[in-house]
């Protein structure tokens, strides 16, 4: 049997890419500083063991290969086991190369942009399996309701999240540049990660790079409400298929009468023809707006029926984290929320208040990511909370703080409240009397963050299920 082993094991992308691993049979472990939920639950299900903490003696002395992430502890002159990795003469690559090899055959699918490619590689897959179709996927979040992330399936079809973030501390190259494309499903373009890429210009270079990639017999779905996107496929001679809710920019593919509610509907269109009436149970006009471009992926591509899509989209729970239901016995709702960036932000706070406008929108937010600290994204607080009726600010992350210029608590807070909205500190210590004090039961709660919230998600479930029953 053969032997993998993968340090920072417990990112979505490396968990996803140890889980086909585990599908082809190689006994697999791992290693990582820390692991939460839902990676941690994750792990533990596929059986796949790992290590908390880097040690030299975590490699396996037989192993024939090493993945290697690409995370700011990564770094073999402060970390033992990458080091040991380096000198040890093992086979080392990134995930995104692992994952060029296991599509090497099959027509790809690679679903990119600055936000929801989590929410649409797995709606692609979910529709697929749900028609009983059987193909290979990469889905760098967890659905809800499906117990795996990736697999290796018969069909020809592979459907890949793919990043542009770079694959490693050593190659500085987008991961999607790696991966054998065909087709692409574009959902936007914002200025993110700004540690790697300071400027709009320097974001754009590999999604350019990534169109000229595209064969002649592949296509570009492409997202117009989003400027940037707009801009860019309009450079391009390849065919682009342009699909959105903005009427005014008139996609290809749009959605008309959006109705919203518990669940809500909408009328599918190609140019001026209806096709479906779609219903969902995602919540906000983003989800609307995903499910058009999946719906148009597929159709163009002649992969499912419209009704197979409706059915697909019908049963789709989405993926946990992006706006996921937390409590199950509460008059006060509980929503986690991927608030990595401020569009992600933004996004998840309008679904709410969508759906939930007579509530008081009380948001918990981790300043997690490298954007929401660093105080050339500063700006970022200037709007993104207004229409909060509440925001506790958590201490912002640590890891990696040293590659850019550091916000603190109170300058994040201050910044918050110059837009009007009322803000304070909380944490893990005395978080839960204060929400205890605060909270009412005409409110609706939002956890915004790409970490674990300084272990606050289940102490504040538990607190609104006990204080506010049905």
């Amino acid at each position: 049997m053969k032997k993998v082993h993968f340090i920072g094991i417990a990112g979505a992308g490396m968990s996803a890419t140890a889980k086909l691993y585990k599908d082809k049979n190689w006994k697999v472990t791992g290693s990582d500083e820390e692991c939460y939920p839902p990676m941690s639950d994750y792990l533990k299900q596929q059986k796949i063991t790992y290590t908390i903490g880097y040690n030299r003696k975590n490699i396996p002395k037989d192993t024939d290969l090493i993945v290697l992430g690409r995370n700011t502890k990564l770094n073999p002159n402060t970390n033992e086991e990458v080091k040991a990795a380096l000198e040890s003469g093992i086979e080392i690559k990134s995930f995104p190369e692992v994952l060029a090899n296991f599509s090497k055959k099959t027509d790809n699918i690679v679903v990119v942009g600055s936000y929801a490619k989590s929410t649409c590689t797995a709606m692609l897959t979910h529709c697929l399996v749900n028609a009983n179709k059987n193909p290979s996927y990469f889905i760098g979040a967890i659905p809800i309701g499906s117990k795996e992330t990736s697999k290796i399936g018969k069909d020809n079809t592979f459907i890949i999240e793919g990043d542009e973030y770079p694959a490693s501390q050593e190659k500085n190259i987008s991961k999607f540049l790696y991966l054998n494309v065909k087709d692409i499903l574009l959902t936007a373009i914002e200025h993110d990660h700004v540690n790697v890429f300071p400027t709009i210009q320097d974001y754009l270079i590999p999604f350019k790079k990534l169109l000229k990639k595209i064969p002649s017999n592949g296509c570009i779905i492409a997202c117009t409400d989003n400027s940037n996107v707009d801009k860019l496929i309009k450079k391009y001679k390849k065919k682009a298929i342009t699909y959105g809710i903005n009427l005014k920019k008139n996609p290809i593919w749009c959605a008309k009468n959006i109705k919203y509610g518990k669940i809500s509907s909408f009328d599918l269109f190609k140019n001026k023809e209806k096709l479906i009436s779609l219903k969902t149970t995602l919540l906000g006009k983003h989800n609307i707006q995903n499910i058009v471009g999946v719906s148009a992926l597929l159709l163009e591509k002649k992969l499912l029926t419209p009704k197979e899509i409706k059915n697909g989209i019908k049963t789709f729970q989405g993926i946990k984290r992006r706006l996921e239901i937390k409590t199950k016995k509460s008059k006060v709702p509980v929503y986690d929320g991927f608030g990595s960036s401020y569009d992600k932000a933004k996004s998840a706070i309008e679904a709410i208040k969508t759906h939930y406008y007579n509530c008081r929108l009380v948001v918990i937010f981790e300043p997690h990511s490298f954007s929401w600290r660093n105080k050339a994204k500063l700006f970022w607080y200037d709007d993104v909370f207004k229409k909060c009726d509440k925001v506790f600010v958590c201490n912002p992350s640590t890891q990696g703080k040293n590659t850019h210029d550091q916000l603190t608590q109170k300058e994040i807070i201050n910044q918050i409240k110059l837009s009007g909205v009322n803000t304070e500190k909380i944490c893990f210590n005395t978080g839960i009397e204060k929400l205890k004090n605060y909270l009412q039961k005409t409110d609706v709660i939002l956890l915004l963050s790409s970490g674990e919230l300084e272990g606050l998600t289940n102490p504040i479930v538990n607190l609104v299920e006990n204080s506010f029953s049905n």
